[in-house]
Formats: structure tokens, sequence, C-alpha cells
């Protein structure tokens, strides 16, 4: 019988061009912004490398620090000496890096030419939790950071700007007036990761001063990179940090005497940065988006709901006669309904090509340097569900309208 509602089905939307032309556009152009908007937000935040292990990460960017006197506050990144002494200490946390929050604008040289690069100041840790390509060398060992050499890792693009591509483990590179022996190579890293994201990464020792060590404030311009033991641990690490608060000793209570704040995972970190620092969690954004997802796709559903109700009408001479001789409701329900699903299907798969295309224009352009935007498995899957769920909605009124026409009303549309 499937096979048969198949047939019938090509065979009806061959035949009415226009309304299929129409339908077939508003499906595909419909998927195509969703699954745009769905692989963008999966580049961003989904698993991929160096931040492969993103469902049991916490990170740690910023804090509240309060005078409850002088009813003052302030919310910065934290310092290094005050991540060193609180949050590496974590007995939940099974590792805890501490590296530069974001990435400053350092001038490398080559040949006498001024070529500014994105550069990360981190520690050893840092490699271990991220899991970073590496086209050339290693990262640079704990030995090295605690004896504050000068030594880094760069990424593919500096490589090819300074050395045409050939090797670079062993050569030497000018930062800030100072020659770092390259260790390492990795992949370039997008610019929306924002965790890992740099040109060249050097250790936290290899600074000019020791100034970041001093405990003499609490605000600095670092942040701390948890890996919990599983995703099940990582309520116990906030509820360890917020026990950890309450014991800080202030350097100067004068002026803050009280701290607030939590680690959080990258998604909660990158939403509270977005909603000014309002923590808002996984849970709540998925909700977030799913909803404005059914929003955005309630016009185009009204519109293809509307377009199959007139189809339908301009067939009911045929819904008249097969009733006449005995064609059952469900019958005819399931036929439209099959109609439906093969139009929605043909839809998604020119949502899918014109997502595909989109994606490569995003990446030819530029956008974001080093983002490379491609279809995955989680994109195709997310499209799949939306044009069956897109399919079957848009086919149950007109369906149901379908089997509610009376033998009598249906013939007599035929003979007018």
């Amino acid at each position: 019988m499937l096979k048969n509602y198949t047939k019938m089905a090509l065979k009806v939307l061959l035949r009415r061009k226009v309304f299929t032309c129409i339908s077939l556009f508003t499906i595909s152009f419909t998927l195509m912004v969703l699954m745009v908007a769905t692989a963008l937000f999966d580049h961003v935040f989904g698993s991929f490398p160096p931040e492969t292990q993103a469902d049991r990460m916490l990170i740690l960017q910023s804090i509240k620090g309060e005078n409850s006197e002088k009813k003052g506050y302030m919310v910065n990144s934290p310092s290094y000496a005050f991540l060193k002494r609180y949050v590496s200490s974590l007995t939940q946390a099974e590792k805890v890096s501490i590296s530069e929050r974001g990435s400053s604008t350092e001038a490398t040289f080559r040949q006498g030419e001024k070529i500014e690069s994105q550069t990360k100041y981190t520690d050893e840790v840092f490699w271990e939790i991220l899991e970073f390509d590496f086209l050339e060398g290693r990262p640079y060992t704990a030995q090295e950071v605690e004896e504050g050499q000068r030594v880094a890792v760069i990424n593919e693009e500096t490589r090819r700007v300074f050395w045409g591509g050939e090797q670079a483990v062993g050569q030497y590179i000018e930062l800030e007036e100072q020659s770092f022996r390259v260790v390492g190579v990795v992949h370039n890293v997008p610019q929306f990761r924002m965790v890992s994201f740099a040109d060249i990464w050097v250790p936290v020792s290899a600074q000019k001063t020791d100034a970041y060590r001093r405990y003499d404030s609490i605000f600095s311009g670092y942040q701390a990179l948890i890996l919990a033991p599983s995703a099940a641990a990582i309520p116990r690490i906030k509820e360890e940090f917020a026990d950890v608060l309450t014991r800080v000793e202030y350097p100067n209570p004068d002026q803050f005497n009280r701290i607030s704040g939590a680690p959080s995972t990258l998604l909660e970190g990158a939403l509270a940065g977005i909603f000014a620092f309002r923590m808002i969690t996984n849970r709540g954004f998925i909700v977030l988006i799913g909803v404005l997802s059914l929003l955005f796709m309630l016009l185009p559903v009204v519109s293809l709901v509307n377009i199959n109700t007139t189809r339908i009408l301009e067939r009911a001479s045929e819904i008249g006669v097969r009733k006449a001789f005995g064609g059952s409701a469900r019958t005819l329900v399931g036929q439209f309904m099959v109609e439906n699903v093969i139009l929605t299907l043909l839809g998604g798969a020119m949502g899918l090509a014109l997502t595909f295309f989109v994606l490569q224009l995003l990446g030819a352009s530029d956008i974001v340097p080093y983002a490379e935007f491609h279809l995955n498995h989680r994109i195709f899957f997310f499209s799949l569900v939306m044009t069956l769920f897109f399919g079957l909605i848009s086919g149950v009124y007109p369906a149901w309208k379908m089997s509610r026409l009376h033998i009598v009303e249906a013939l007599r549309r035929r003979k007018q």
C-alpha cells in the first residue's frame, strides 16, 4: 500500500507544479535557515578539537567583589594568584589549568616587518585538558613552565606566515622584544573558541616580570579551566568552590570583603557574557532555542497548511468519487500524509543542499578567522527531525479536513 501511495503522491506533485514549487520553496528556505543556525551553534559550542571534553569542563572567567559597607561592587576576571590559591586546590576537580583570559595582541617581527599576533599565556595543564591536533612537535612541559623557559607553540597560519609552511620546530620567533623557541605547531583554532584560541601560546612564567604571582589583588586577567572526573561531578565542584569563597583572605578588605561567583560550563560562561553576567543554565537555553525555533517555523507551517488545504479542495471531486466507491477516511488521510511527507523530504533535501552552499560561503568569506563550517551527523539528524516534524504538522489539519468532506459536497464541487 505504501508503494502505491508513493507513486500516487509523485504523480499528484507533478500535476500541481505551481503548488509544489511554492511548497518546496517554503520548506527548503525555512529548513535552510534553521540548519545554518544549528551549524553555527554546533561549531561554537559543539565537541570539536581542542574542546573535545566540553561535557565535563568548567571555566571560571569572572568573579564579583563587593564591599558590604560601601555598597560597591566590581565584576572582573580573577588574578593568577587568586586562582592558584583557591581554585587549583579544589579536591573534586581532576585537573585545573590557569591561563590568560582571551588573548592579547602582541607584535612579532619577521625580517623587520611587524606582524600582530594573538598571544595566550598558559600553564602546562592547559595542554592536558584541551586536546590540540599537533602538526609538529609537542606542548611545553611542566619543567619548562617552572623554569620560565621562553618556548612557544604556534598555529598553522603563523608557521605559514613566518616559514612558508616549512618545519617550524626549533626555529625562533620574536615576541615583544623576546626570543621564543618554537616547540610545537597545532591546527588553527577558530576565533570563536575563546577558551583555547590564539596564534601563539607561551608559558605564563615567560612574562617579563613575575608581577602576576603577587597576591595584592583578587582581580587581573586570568581564567581557570577545570576538568571534572565526570559530568556528574560538576555540581560537587561548584559546591566546593562556594565553600572555598567563605574562607578567602582579602588583601585589601577596605576595598572588597566579599566575593561571589561560580565556575560554569563553557555554554553557561558564553551565555553569561552575552546576557551581562546573568547565569543561564544549559537546559534553560535549550528550551529558549526550542521555543524560538518553533515560533520561527510557525509562519511557514501556517502558509503550508493553507496551500495544502487549497490543494485538497481542488481534489474534492477525486475524494468524492473514491468515497462513493467505498474509500475509507483512514485510507485517504494516509494517502495525503504520505504525499506531504514526501514533499517535505524533497524540500528537506533541497534545504540540506542550500545549507551546504551557505556554509561553504561563510567559510570562504573569512568572517571568523580560521573557522571552517561544514555539515556533520548532528546537523543531519536535526535536519531530518525538523523535516519530518514540518511534514507531519503541516499535513495534520488538511488531512483531517479532507477526511471530514462529505460525499455529496465533494461531488457537488465536481459539478461546479
